[in-house]
């Protein structure tokens, strides 16, 4: 679901060799949306703990569908640190702190 937003989104960004992909209806749009980008030799994360469908099979069919495709399925905290890389960039202290506070439950580990 490459809309024409998105579209021109990628086109303003020169040189974009992945994209970070989270919200709703995750057996839909977000599905829809990694295939297109990988289909245009993009590298597509989707953040786990940051999707959701109307139920729970849909979502974890599309995730495992969308792993094994090759794109990148992770979680919030693992995207959050890689952005930051290391504890010498400037952003990493304020991370850290959102990382510290629990996060709430996904429901994913209880379907693994």
């Amino acid at each position: 679901m490459v809309l024409p937003e998105v579209e021109a989104a990628l086109a303003e960004i020169p040189g974009v060799r992945s994209v970070v992909l989270f919200g709703v209806e995750t057996h839909v749009c977000i599905q829809q949306t990694a295939l297109e980008l990988v289909g245009r030799g993009i590298e597509v994360h989707i953040v786990a703990d940051a999707t959701s469908s109307r139920s729970m099979m849909d979502r974890m069919f599309a995730l495992e569908r969308l792993a094994r495709t090759g794109i990148i399925v992770t979680t919030s905290e693992a995207v959050l640190l890689q952005l930051v890389a290391d504890k010498d960039h400037p952003k990493f202290k304020e991370v850290q702190n959102l990382i510290k506070a629990s996060a709430p439950e996904s429901g994913l580990l209880s379907k693994v």
